[in-house]
């Protein structure tokens, strides 16, 4: 056990995702009150009607109910997410099968600083305790966050910057839960308070402890039982006790965790605008399940994480009185990340330094006969180094300026816009040591991206819309400068210093009807890549090349990092229907269905995709209680490249019960829902270490929310 821690498309959801109003952000119980069909705010508020691609927003009850200590598990029965699944505390999402640098982690509009992209084992460094309301925009809508969006965007927003005056003076958000599964405790509350007309103070905190993880059956999947008890025959006299590991089975090993946050902030709110600032500090100790030895001459580790981040945001809003721009937007993060990979014995193997600083500024144009729009920069800055044996990079650093651009146009039933994006990457290895691994020097990048979409309501409700795009992604330092061994992935990772802009087209449509008692959302898309950068299983030959140098030596498989071309496409889907009203419940059926097929042209599927997914609910609501049942089936994934094993169909049922106990207070609520009701063995195929780590089996939780 641990000891210790609407306008209408795509770019403007971006822009306008960095702030949402007061009505959208207050609150668990604003949310609640606000349509569900509302994606952001402002500059103009946004139905998702008139969206251009599929966006998903998470708040309210569906928040309490579906929280989970990370972001990537809380937003995984959302359409089009997944999670990468490294154990309970290490769960990053996955959107359209896209992750790592390919998506972007924020909060509040700012990334999350930290080395959640670099790999699965590395968690992300944000509280889902203390979020009010969670954003997914996938696709090319992503954009204007930055060129490595491409997949999309989890923006999670807090009330750590205060955005209004508390009408009574004060105000305060708490939440404490219980999990069952890894006898997970948790608590965290927010508060803010006016201290004067215009001026208020903030302050949060959270606390999380959790055990060793429960699953649903043995530890190993099938492949790896069936692999740890052929090689407990053929070496009986190993040190390493394969046929133990085979029979493992209940508790998921070295899972346990402890993690707390504190934040304090401020702002000044007038009329004509707002400023605001906050310090924040993250601290967490977690334990990455074990990948256990299934052959001889293997070796089995139980690493655990210590991390530690303090940051400092700002945030400011004035207003212009009008005329041509309408508001000017200021938004800017600076944080000081570590973390230590800590050997059995307590010792520290690796460590990983991050500090990075992101800021953006945004000028809205007022509305003029239907034509409005936003343009703006952005500024990205990240010193990362690796320090200890299983260095696997250089020292590097990254530099980015983007400059934005959107503008959009709405007459009746038609609407439109365009956007383009223009950023520099500017990328250093620095290599003092003189490591003869390493690449030593600065590349560069200039990436041009854009859309044109439109869309139009063919009747009351319902309307029709089509998104075309061209994006340009500058190659990661990871991807160019790697060259070394990954003890987190078990691979020696093998990057490109060479490598070319990696550059796509796409094209989504959608479909959005809403009525009286019923919701249809849909959206089918295809994407086309050219110099799409991967990583292939090579030969050992061509990493014991990459490091013969430096003398050392290659355990882990290699692991090269490649350009092709590739294909992905796929389809959403997100439906409800009221079937009847009995005694105030109104009694709903939901479905949900999402499938991403993705291909390296002439190599083999992409690795680590989700397979075709569908999820049902049948839900009672009434002003005070709701009860739903939801059965979720995964189908198996039989697309794999060359070096993985294939993943395991599984069904969960999972229910839940939410009770309002006083009258006219929507803030306080209390919520049971059990999850994986039947104890299935589940494993999800985007997760490198499926056949170790599965899901939770039956969990019990029950969170208590209260707001005054």
């Amino acid at each position: 056990m641990i000891q210790g821690n609407a306008a209408t498309g795509p770019l403007a959801a971006i822009l306008v995702a960095l702030a949402a109003t007061p009505a959208l952000a207050e609150t668990p119980a604003a949310q609640d009150s606000t349509p569900q069909d509302v994606i952001v705010s402002a500059p103009v508020a946004h139905d998702e009607m008139d969206v251009l691609q599929g966006t998903s927003v998470l708040s309210g009850d569906r928040l309490n109910r579906e929280l989970r200590p990370t972001i990537g598990e809380t937003l995984a029965r959302l359409p089009g997410v997944s999670a990468t699944s490294f154990g309970p505390s290490a769960s990053r999402p996955i959107l359209r099968g896209f992750q790592g640098d390919r998506i972007r982690v924020l909060t509040d509009g700012i990334g999350s600083v930290d080395v959640s992209n670099t790999s699965v084992d590395h968690a992300v460094v944000i509280d889902p305790l203390l979020a009010e309301r969670v954003e997914v925009l996938r696709g090319p809508a992503a954009l204007l966050y930055g060129s490595s969006a491409v997949g999309g965007v989890v923006n999670v927003i807090d009330s750590r910057i205060p955005r209004k005056v508390p009408e009574n003076g004060y105000r305060l958000n708490a939440i404490g839960s219980y999990a069952s599964a890894a006898s997970e405790r948790s608590v965290g509350a927010a508060g803010d308070v006016a201290v004067t007309r215009n001026l208020v103070l903030h302050a949060d905190g959270s606390y999380l402890k959790a055990d060793d993880l429960r699953i649903g059956g043995y530890v190993l999947s099938p492949a790896a039982r069936r692999a740890a008890l052929a090689a407990a025959a053929e070496a009986p006299d190993d040190p390493i006790d394969f046929a133990a590991s085979a029979r493992l089975k209940g508790r998921l090993p070295n899972s346990a965790a402890e993690t707390w946050t504190a934040g304090v902030g401020a702002a000044l709110i007038t009329d004509g605008g707002s400023l605001g600032a906050s310090y924040s500090h993250y601290d967490s100790l977690y334990g990455v399940p074990i990948r256990y030895a299934t052959e001889p001459g293997q070796e089995q580790e139980a690493p655990r994480l210590s991390v530690l981040q303090n940051r400092f945001d700002l945030r400011g809003e004035v207003e212009t009185g009008g005329g041509f721009l309408d508001r000017i937007r200021l938004r800017a993060a600076y944080a000081s990340y570590r973390h230590f990979e800590l050997e059995e014995d307590g010792e520290v193997g690796t460590a990983f330094y991050n500090k990075g600083l992101e800021g953006r500024v945004e000028f809205l144009q007022a509305d003029h006969g239907g034509w409005n729009g936003a343009s703006g920069a952005q500024y990205f800055s990240r010193q990362f180094n690796v320090v200890g044996e299983e260095a696997f990079l250089p020292r590097n650093d990254t530099q980015q300026v983007g400059l934005f651009t959107l503008q959009q146009y709405e007459s009746g039933a038609f609407k439109a816009e365009g956007g383009v994006r223009y950023e520099h990457t500017s990328l250093a290895a620095r290599n003092p040591l003189d490591d003869p691994r390493f690449f030593n020097g600065t590349r560069g990048f200039d990436t041009f991206s854009g859309s044109l979409g439109a869309s139009y309501g063919i009747a009351n409700g319902v309307r029709l819309g089509l998104n075309a795009s061209r994006t340009e992604r500058a190659p990661s330092a990871e991807e160019l400068f790697a060259n070394g061994a990954h003890a987190g992935t078990q691979a020696y990772e093998l990057g490109n210093p060479n490598f070319r802009t990696e550059k796509s087209w796409g094209l989504e449509a959608t479909l959005h009807a809403h009525g009286d008692g019923f919701s249809l959302d849909a959206s089918a898309y295809y994407n086309w890549f050219d110099d799409y950068i991967y990583e292939n299983q090579t030969g050992q030959d061509v990493c014991e090349a990459a490091a013969a140098p430096s003398g050392r030596e290659v355990e882990f498989p290699c692991f090269q990092y490649t350009q092709a071309k590739a294909r992905y496409y796929g389809f959403e889907i997100d439906a409800s229907k009221r079937l009847a009203t009995i005694g105030g419940q109104r009694i709903n059926a939901d479905i949900l269905a999402d499938y991403v097929r993705a291909t390296v042209v002439d190599v083999s599927p992409v690795p680590r995709i989700p397979p075709l997914r569908i999820l049902g609910g049948l839900e009672a609501q009434g002003d005070r209680t709701s009860a739903r049942v939801e059965l979720e089936h995964v189908f198996r994934q039989n697309r794999i490249a060359g070096y993985e094993t294939a993943t395991a169909p599984y069904t969960m049922v999972n229910a839940s019960f939410s009770f309002k106990p006083f009258a006219g207070n929507d803030r306080t609520s209390i919520t049971v829902a059990a999850n994986n009701l039947f104890d299935v063995d589940a494993r999800r195929a985007a997760s490198v270490l499926k056949d170790f780590a599965p899901l939770a089996g039956r969990d019990i939780r029950a969170t208590l929310r209260v707001g005054i």
